[in-house]
């Protein structure tokens, strides 16, 4: 690895609120979202997500963003906001403002997606419609006097309803929208991939961007935003890290999914302690408390009432100089037992050890 090529800093977006508990059960009470959502305001993140302002027959789980948004005790230095998908969704929003911001979203942008299946069960609408709707985003940008813009393509790797997509898809379809914009004078510096069907594999992420940048040299800035539902993405996230992608999605425990995709729950995120995990061990800046970030999913667990995703909140990260462990230690079985880094010697206590007592290991090292 070539640690010049990495950036020095990221930007980690937690899904948790949002997409992560859309996904679970509508039952959670609201008392829990909320010990969650204050647990997540301790782990470092600059901006949160509260949830989604959509309408509870589509995503039950969301029918309390109202109570959530009245609730919660916002905590200093936190921007808080929440997804919105209509003008109707921003008004319930903005009610709450400035407590949840949803104003002044970044910049103008286009999003299409490359599986015109998804595009009618996710939102309603052809892919063909959302191309046409480009050019009426794109002369709002030009009146508004915008010098940049950015394009979002859906699940440009493949797609469970219509099969695999190339290369050649994915640039053709970059370059329908990238050409809309630049014809208008309006330069594309930012592409956002969102995979919600978790087709990405390391080599495909890899060819993409380096293409894109062949491309478009004028885009410095990606966003991504991947499915973990075959196990592959935090792979495709390092070889995006090596390429100089500087913004990522992730969940606690991996929590999330997709009820359109036909995968469920299975379509879950990378989980946010595993990656910040991994940038912190590769010298990168999260601005993360990876202890905080850890306690989190240990919640996060809790409120939904079953077993998450994540690794390092069950094996806890690297231990340094100050925190291996000692030689002697018992046998470690379960995961409770495994929770030893966080809660101490104690749950492990009663397990058989493999070392005879510490007088005959010195003779014996000794001899």
């Amino acid at each position: 690895m070539n640690s010049s090529s990495l950036p020095k800093s990221v930007i980690i977006n937690d899904d948790t609120m949002r997409e992560g508990l859309q996904i679970e059960s509508p039952d959670i009470p609201v008392s829990e979202k909320l010990r969650l959502l204050n647990a997540i305001g301790e782990m470092g993140s600059k901006t949160i997500s509260i949830g989604s302002f959509a309408h509870p027959k589509w995503t039950p789980s969301m029918a309390c963003i109202d109570e959530i948004a009245e609730q919660f005790e916002p905590k200093p230095g936190i921007n808080y906001t929440a997804a919105i998908f209509n003008k109707r969704g921003f008004d319930r929003a903005d009610a709450y403002y400035p407590k949840v911001n949803v104003r002044g979203r970044r910049g103008f942008s286009s999003h299409v997606e490359l599986c015109d299946t998804f595009a009618r069960r996710n939102y309603n609408r052809t892919q063909g419609e959302q191309i046409a709707a480009i050019d009426g985003t794109v002369a709002a940008a030009a009146k508004a006097g915008a010098e940049t813009a950015a394009v979002t393509i859906g699940n440009p790797y493949g797609s469970n309803f219509e099969g695999a997509f190339n290369l050649e898809q994915r640039i053709d379809l970059l370059r329908l929208m990238i050409d809309k914009w630049q014809n208008a004078g309006i330069k594309v510096t930012r592409v956002s991939f969102l995979d919600a069907m978790g087709w990405n594999l390391p080599h495909t992420v890899s060819e993409t961007i380096v293409a894109i940048k062949d491309n478009w040299p004028d885009i410095t800035e990606f966003h991504m935003h991947l499915h973990n539902t075959r196990g592959a993405t935090i792979a495709s996230y390092y070889e995006a890290l090596l390429l100089g992608a500087r913004e990522f999605d992730t969940s606690l425990g991996g929590m999330g999914g997709c009820p359109y995709c036909g995968n469920g729950r299975a379509a879950g995120h990378v989980p946010t302690e595993d990656f910040v995990h991994l940038c912190h061990q590769m010298g990168i800046e999260t601005g993360y408390d990876l202890d905080k970030v850890i306690e989190a999913a240990c919640i996060a667990e809790e409120v939904v009432g079953h077993p998450l995703w994540g690794h390092v909140s069950k094996s806890g990260p690297l231990p340094d100089k100050s925190q291996l462990y000692p030689a002697d230690m018992p046998f470690v079985e379960s995961l409770h037992e495994a929770s030893h880094f966080r809660n101490g010697g104690d749950v492990y206590e009663g397990q058989i050890s493999p070392w005879r007592d510490g007088d005959a290991l010195t003779r014996a090292s000794s001899a």
